[in-house]
């Protein structure tokens, strides 16, 4: 089984929603943060991995991402396994 490797630029206020998504698609092995050429934060991810247990894992990435302006998450994926579709809801402010 083959791995391949992706980039995102994201600044800190995206930083928990896109690993969020990212962590549905239900293909990715690792996910690494990265604030220039210093990794910040890692951490392997197994099935089963997305509900109670990435909790603390997310909380921690919402504590850093009040540090960090801008960063970038690489991620792992599996080859042969196929991501699941992302849907995104837009939410209208209220007046």
């Amino acid at each position: 089984m083959g791995q391949t490797w992706e980039s995102f630029k994201v600044t800190g206020d995206d930083l928990v929603r896109r690993v969020k998504e990212l962590l549905h698609e239900g293909n990715v092995r690792r996910v690494v943060i990265k604030q220039g050429a210093r990794t910040v934060a890692e951490f392997p991810v197994t099935v089963g991995v997305v509900g109670v247990l990435a909790a603390p894992a997310l909380a921690a990435l919402g504590a850093l991402a009040a540090l960090l302006t801008e960063c970038t998450i690489e991620v792992e994926r599996d080859r042969d396994v196929p991501p699941t579709p992302t849907v995104r809801v837009s939410r209208k402010k209220k007046s």
